[in-house]
């Protein structure tokens, strides 16, 4: 009796040493990519109306604004800084009106520029981890979920994309690399680079 309640001593003292965060496994690679203010930061779409370059409004986003019919255009000449022609004088329709009203801040509705919240990130998978000494390469697939119908209408939860980001292993356990000063890809660069998943 008095053997098991040392060895129960023993091994409570043991794996109390040890935190969940000292083994990185896919789970705690998700909960660390997926919590990241990196990951949660909402996708913002910056819509201009007025004159805009043609290689502007031939865009995919402002060709599926047309699609959806929230915006139409009609040529317009060139400022000197949208060279070369033709440039498009851009406005919001009716509809586009509707639709995007509720989504613009009180105070830029009568800005030619605006922000509006489109889409947040959602961890679909950690795909691999590569782990050399204290830092493991971690790479995973996610997809853009709408916030709203332009969200919808510019992200499609159909594509899923594949990025590979940095761990780090400290003394208090693993960590996501933050910043440019380590030559590894750091999250915020990660998402930037995400190429289509197959």
């Amino acid at each position: 009796m008095r053997r098991s309640l040392i060895f129960l001593c023993f091994t409570t003292c043991l794996l109390s040493a040890c935190s969940p965060r000292d083994f990185l496994t896919r789970r705690l690679a998700a909960d660390l990519i997926s919590t990241s203010e990196t990951f949660r930061a909402q996708q913002q779409f910056e819509l201009h109306t007025g004159v805009i370059s043609n290689e502007n409004y031939l865009s995919p986003t402002y060709r599926a604004l047309q699609h959806h019919g929230w915006i139409s255009a009609t040529n317009a000449p060139c400022p000197p800084s949208e060279i070369p022609p033709p440039c498009w004088d851009v406005m919001l329709t009716p509809a586009g009106v509707d639709t995007l009203q509720s989504l613009i801040a009180p105070g830029d509705a009568e800005k030619q520029s605006f922000s509006i919240p489109a889409a947040h990130r959602e961890l679909i998978a950690i795909t691999g981890i590569a782990k050399q000494g204290n830092t493991a390469e971690v790479e995973f697939t996610w997809r853009w979920l709408p916030l709203n119908e332009v969200g919808a209408a510019l992200y499609p939860t159909s594509i899923h994309y594949r990025s590979t980001t940095i761990l780090r292993d400290y003394d208090d356990g693993w960590r996501l690399v933050q910043s440019n000063a380590d030559p590894a890809q750091p999250l915020d660069e990660a998402l930037k680079n995400a190429e289509p998943a197959q």
